[in-house]
């Protein structure tokens, strides 16, 4: 059964940084691409950045690229979200998510089926 934790939220500053994190149990974490995805309230989810299952490749929205930076240790079945220049509008729970089949590609955002239970990061003024 595919687990996801994500970690990291919390309370910061325009302008500020967080580093989120998610640990993945369940199966062969390095088979499998991630990513990372928020919902504002009122708001649908969307994607934000997402990884290939090697690292080789990575994929960001647009209101995020060079700001936020997504990277995985295999080692330790975790991918992490570095979150710089925050801005209020990016106030939302952040989940973790990754594929059901392996070796998929990581710019299908379409494609992620598992899901963590999210944290919520929140951006003052």
């Amino acid at each position: 059964q595919v687990q996801l934790v994500e970690s990291g939220g919390g309370l910061v500053q325009a302008g500020g940084s967080l580093r989120l994190s998610c640990a993945a149990s369940g199966r062969t974490f390095s088979n499998y691409a991630m990513g990372w995805f928020r919902q504002a309230p009122g708001l649908e989810r969307e994607f934000v950045t997402a990884i290939s299952w090697g690292g080789r490749y990575t994929y960001y929205a647009d209101s995020v690229k060079g700001r936020f930076t997504i990277s995985r240790d295999n080692a330790k079945n975790t991918v992490y979200l570095l979150m710089n220049s925050l801005k209020p509008e990016d106030t939302a729970v952040y989940y973790c998510a990754t594929q059901k089949a392996p070796y998929g590609s990581a710019s299908q955002t379409s494609s992620f089926d598992y899901w963590g239970q999210g944290t919520q990061v929140t951006v003052s003024s």
